[in-house]
Parts: C-alpha cells; sequence; structure tokens
C-alpha cells in the first residue's frame, strides 16, 4: 500500500524559505522517477518540479525554476523541496507522488504565503 506522508508546510511572508518533506512507504522508492506538486484553492493540481530516480531534477514549472530546487534521499525514502524567494502565488497545499502520480495521495502539506 502507497503512502505519502508530507510535512514542512507553514505561514511564512513573502520572501522567506521553507523545506518541504515526503516520507514514502509501500514502494520501491529508489525505482520511481517523483515529483513534487501543488494545488492552489479553485486551481487544478499542478506538477511543480520532478526528478529522477538518481536524483537528477528534470522539470521545474516555469514560475518556479530558479527558487525551488527538488531533492531526494533514496536511503532514507525521502522527497524534498526547498523553496526559496517565497511568493503569494506559491500559496498551496503540496503533495508528492511519483511522476507520473500514483492513483493515491498523501494529505498533503498547506504552504501559505502572506505578508
Amino acid at each position: 500500500q502507497v503512502q505519502l506522508v508530507e510535512s514542512g508546510g507553514g505561514l511564512v511572508q513573502p520572501g522567506d524559505s521553507l523545506r518541504l518533506s515526503c516520507e514514502a512507504s509501500g514502494i520501491r522508492f529508489s525505482l520511481n522517477t517523483m515529483g513534487w506538486y501543488r494545488q492552489a484553492p479553485g486551481k487544478q493540481r499542478e506538477l511543480v518540479a520532478g526528478i529522477t530516480t538518481y536524483g537528477t531534477p528534470i522539470a521545474y514549472a516555469d514560475s518556479v525554476n530558479g527558487r525551488f530546487t527538488i531533492s531526494r534521499n533514496n536511503v532514507k525514502n525521502t522527497l524534498y523541496l526547498q523553496m526559496n524567494s517565497l511568493k503569494p502565488e506559491d500559496t498551496a497545499v503540496y503533495y508528492c507522488n511519483a511522476r507520473p502520480p500514483f492513483g493515491s495521495w498523501g494529505q498533503g502539506t498547506q504552504v501559505t504565503v502572506s505578508s
């Protein structure tokens, strides 16, 4: 059974940084291309960043390119998203999943950027 547990979100001010984590279980994490996704209120879920099994970033949404960095630790079965220079438009619930995603999703972690 796939289990994805996201953490690290919070309420921050514009320009601040956050580091999200996602612990995966029930899958062979090291064999899966992974990604961070987000869903803002009233919008569809979108891919934010993707990373290969070896840890090479392969995709960033234009809106976050240069500010966000995706990484992974295959020993710890954990995916990370370092988010710098946060903007109000980054406000969303952030999820991790495979790329393409598994059928089930975790609960996500809320990121709110507001002054």
